[in-house]
């Protein structure tokens, strides 16, 4: 049965007398310290910043002083007392609560000031099993949620970002906080400790193989409010969950405004694809439109990969989202200049190429930092009503896999690796995906159909539609390697490919017709390997 509240209306504004103060991250503490001791305002602290307060030649008592008991147990026990609970949980104008303080000598605490433990930072470093157990806050949390819960009385601040605000209300409010401030804070509070909770249990999930845990929970720190979302009439915000996987969420913007909702999702679909080739083998540009590649290649120089990437389909490209593999430089920036496009994010950006991207103040220039691990393990979820669908990340890898040649030719050593190509991109081309390549470039890719088919005919004339404006002879997808990220349940599909000129085919296998696929690749002359691996992308 449900506690019952007993309805004591609670008071818009509370004066700060006493404050305890706690935080691992000392950003602005000893600022907030001196601005409280200037209002006359007792502060209690503990560890290191008790040290920390006191060395700025403030009055400050240790919290061992109130509760009558030493820290211990190597700063694990320190705060986790009645005396520091019932101060911050005590509802003042409750007589009984009043009568239990006076009986145990507990005074009322009407500000926490308390931050945590770097449980976050330790995980990302990728810190020993002990090490990172020992970083999980036990006081902290504690102290937050009784704070929190208390917040009719007692104002608490999780956040240095919020410092400046606080002091102001004190000086707007003769050293009061009014209810509506202390609503907010408690809000921000306990988000605080859900997100915290949830980066430690996805952490032990992780540590012990426990692929479905009876609960996930998966927690976001705000990064930036967007203008909308998707559409217009839709609010969005872009959260951070903390992971140090290079990309979109850790880039630095070097210039242009603000990237909107659909501009962070098609970068991270740009940058993870372009991340599945090695920078030291060779460079390689991808452009994506609407999350979906629209050219992807690789070249002797970055400058030939861009443009190599955009022969593919330099239409769609009108307004997408390059992403390249290897440091910007001067002369890839010149030619990327000359066509609109939204967002550009590498590893890095030489000065020469910031200037000249310069003259395109509303180009968004994103510098990574590094490029994302295509092999490393993580989450990916997806809201649904009522639920979220959660998964490890599709880190297959072509170069990891046995594939197995199943018809009577085998690939030659070029249609073998411009397979492995298409392949790669296929992974990142929503479902029903099919990808044409020649000479690591891509030659024509359809996406996104609900008939294979389809896909297979749309690749074929986005192909011919890009011979005409390069003025070929004939489409790039004469001579190719195909791809298909999910195999080809009848011969239709081959057959289109055949007849779009590809030589050489790569899926996963697994039809009940599989046969009936290969005897059709046979009797055309055409290659084909099996994988054993889809990857659907939804």
């Amino acid at each position: 049965m449900a506690v019952t509240s007993k309805k004591i209306p609670a008071p818009d504004k509370v004066e700060i007398k006493t404050a305890l103060l706690s935080v691992f991250d000392k950003t602005g503490i000893v600022e907030l310290a001196q601005a409280l001791s200037a209002r006359g305002v007792r502060l209690l602290s503990t560890g290191g910043t008790y040290k920390a307060i006191a060395a700025a030649g403030l009055a400050v008592t240790d919290v061992s002083e109130i509760t009558g008991f030493p820290e211990i147990m190597d700063g694990r026990v320190k705060t986790l007392h009645p005396t520091v609970h019932g101060g911050l949980l005590a509802i003042r104008d409750d007589g009984e609560h009043q009568e239990a303080m006076k009986q145990h000598g507990i005074e009322a605490i009407d500000l926490a000031v308390i931050n945590l433990y770097p449980f976050e930072e330790v995980r990302a470093v990728g810190g020993d099993y002990p090490t990172t157990v020992e970083n999980i806050d036990i006081g902290g949390p504690a102290m937050i949620r009784a704070s929190a819960k208390n917040h009719a009385y007692v104002t608490i601040l999780t956040d240095p970002s919020d410092y400046a605000e606080f002091t102001e209300q004190l000086s707007a409010d003769g050293g009061k906080t009014a209810y509506a401030f202390r609503q907010r804070m408690a809000a921000k509070a306990y988000a605080r400790t859900a997100a915290y909770d949830a980066v430690i249990s996805n952490w032990f999930a992780e540590a012990l193989s426990i692929d479905t845990p009876r609960h996930r929970v998966i927690g976001g720190a705000l990064k930036e409010e967007m203008r909308y979302g998707e559409n217009p009439h839709q609010k969005a915000a872009f959260y951070v969950t903390g992971e140090k996987r290079p990309g979109v969420s850790t880039a630095a913007l070097l210039q242009g405004k603000q990237l909107s909702y659909n501009n962070i999702n098609d970068t991270d679909a740009a940058y993870e694809l372009v991340a599945e080739f090695l920078p030291e083998k060779a460079p390689a540009c991808a452009i994506i439109k609407h999350a979906n590649p629209c050219g992807v290649a690789t070249g002797s120089s970055l400058v030939e990969a861009y443009q190599r990437a955009l022969a593919c389909d330099s239409v769609s490209a009108f307004g997408g989202i390059i992403a390249l593999n290897r440091t910007l430089d001067a002369e890839t920036a010149e030619e990327i200049v000359k066509l609109f496009t939204e967002v550009i994010i590498a590893p890095d950006v030489t000065e020469e190429a910031k200037a000249i991207v310069a003259r395109k103040p509303n180009l968004r220039l994103l510098s990574a930092g590094g490029l994302p691990d295509p092999r490393a393990a993580g989450l990916t979820a997806k809201t649904v009503s009522g639920g979220l669908l959660v998964q490890s990340r599709d880190n297959g890898m072509v170069e990891d896999l046995e594939l197995k040649v199943v018809t009577k030719r085998a690939p030659t050593a070029q249609e073998l690796e411009d397979m492995k190509f298409a392949f790669k991109i296929g992974k990142h081309v929503k479902s029903n995906a099919v990808v044409y390549a020649k000479d690591g470039q891509t030659a024509g890719i359809g996406a996104g159909q609900m008939s294979r088919v389809d896909s297979a005919r749309i690749a074929a004339l986005k192909a011919e539609e890009a011979a005409k404006a390069l003025g070929l002879a004939t489409p790039m997808t004469h001579g190719s390697a195909v791809a298909s990220e999910a195999f080809l349940p009848f011969a239709d599909g081959l057959l289109s490919m055949i007849a779009a000129g590809a030589t050489a085919v790569i899926q996963p296998g697994g039809s009940m017709r599989d046969q009936e696929v290969i005897d059709a690749a046979d009797e055309h002359g055409i290659a084909m390997v099996f994988t054993g691996m889809r990857h659907f992308r939804h």
